[in-house]
């Protein structure tokens, strides 16, 4: 009897701690779904208003659709060409027929516009054997696109068209690198009055460091004093700091043209003291893109310092000294490895938005003072050349994630190494 009911109280208490595993189980599932729930309205909102246009800007980089869309059958003949002789009746006949059918319709101009972007030349070729199409009685095609322009007799021409008979080209990214291809189809390096990008990254780049440099000596100080003093006193120079994001970026720049010109206030003064005798040249030029530009990015700066050095104790510091360790090695040991991460994070923020900075070099820069964005810009709005566009953004993009993986690389081996 006594075995009878141990045998049920083992089974009962079994049955329980079962039904606590489940009931735990559901109710951390529960749990995670409540979460889930919570995220997903922003996770939608993430993707359809920052990662899909992103990558449909991106894609625009290798899209090429206007020559298959106005030429399919001869864009599929021209994929199964040699490309080492002209090609067979077919690929001329195809050509003839689809070129008689669609020209004078906006396929036809935006098919000849394309490959006028890589070929000057291309588009009144295109427009002139148009008029031509369709062949007369009793002509080949061969014959038509020849009589009508000898440039078609030339392989040279064939090549190039079967080169962009393709959905996808990466025409757009050689051209932001200054590269493209040859007649073979090889990739060579434009010629040196036609290379522009590759100079206006590096000035990009440059600038982007240079701004950052500047931030960081003046930002460094500040932040570090304010994390020295008592809250009180922080929270008033944190005001300082955040008073111009109330101001548009628009109308700091307008004052800085006003402060920077011959007849400013900063060559009056200077004249008043008699430091110069005739005006400086402050504007339209790298002096007032520079000094504009920190001025306006230096609060990206201490936010990320201030933020870090805040956690830090200061009696780190004192207890070096206090060892026997000179201040300025103490304050080099101890506490700037501490602040580490609030530099990277802090230069990494300014450098990423400097790349893209646009309103400020347009207007207190001179033309050598223009950044990759015043182009991305001028495609954009002007010659509405998205592929360009969006391949000048592809390289600041790629940048971007490249410094980004170099920070996260740089704070993981500190953490690391915090860790042993």
């Amino acid at each position: 009897m006594s075995n009878l009911t141990a045998t049920m109280t083992e089974t009962v208490t079994t049955d329980r701690s079962v039904s606590l595993k489940t009931q735990l189980h559901r109710a951390e599932r529960m749990k995670k779904l409540k979460y889930g729930a919570l995220i997903v309205p922003l996770a939608l909102f993430l993707l359809f208003t920052f990662v899909w246009p992103i990558a449909a800007l991106l894609k625009r980089s290798i899209d090429n659709p206007e020559i298959v869309t106005a030429f399919p059958a001869t864009s599929a003949l021209l994929h199964s060409w040699d490309g080492r002789s002209l090609p067979d009746n077919a690929v001329f006949a195809a050509f003839a027929e689809e070129a008689g059918k669609i020209k004078g319709t906006p396929v036809f101009a935006s098919a000849a516009k394309r490959l006028n972007m890589e070929l000057p030349g291309f588009r009144s070729l295109m427009m002139k054997t148009a008029r031509a199409m369709p062949p007369e009685a009793g002509q080949s095609a061969r014959e038509a696109l020849i009589a009508a322009d000898q440039r078609w007799g030339d392989i040279a021409t064939w090549q190039y068209l079967g080169r962009n008979a393709s959905p996808t080209t990466a025409r757009y990214l050689l051209a932001s690198v200054d590269r493209k291809y040859d007649d073979a189809g090889h990739i060579v390096k434009v010629d040196d009055d036609e290379a522009i990008y590759v100079d206006v990254l590096k000035r990009t780049f440059g600038m982007s460091a240079v701004v950052t440099i500047c931030c960081l000596l003046l930002g460094f100080p500040l932040a570090y004093m304010m994390a020295m003093q008592p809250p009180r006193i922080a929270n008033v120079l944190m005001i300082f700091v955040l008073l111009p994001f109330w101001t548009s970026v628009l109308v700091r720049v307008a004052a800085w043209l006003v402060l920077l010109q011959s007849e400013g206030l900063v060559n009056q003064a200077l004249r008043a003291f008699g430091l110069i005798e005739k005006p400086l040249q402050l504007v339209f030029n790298s002096t007032g893109v520079y000094v504009a530009m920190v001025h306006i990015l230096l609060p990206f700066m201490i936010l990320p310092l201030y933020s870090v050095m805040k956690g830090i104790s200061p009696a780190y510091v004192r207890a070096a000294v206090s060892l026997g360790c000179p201040p300025f090695k103490s304050f080099w040991k101890v506490y700037f490895p501490q602040a580490v991460p609030g530099v990277g994070a802090g230069c990494l923020l300014v450098f990423i938005i400097c790349m893209g900075y646009y309103i400020t070099p347009a207007l207190l820069g001179s033309p050598k003072e223009q950044m990759v964005s015043y182009f991305v810009a001028f495609y954009t709005n002007q010659t509405i050349n998205w592929g360009m566009a969006a391949a000048l953004s592809a390289i600041l993009f790629a940048a971007t994630l490249l410094l980004y993986m170099v920070y996260s690389r740089l704070v993981g081996q500190q953490d690391a190494v915090k860790a042993r």
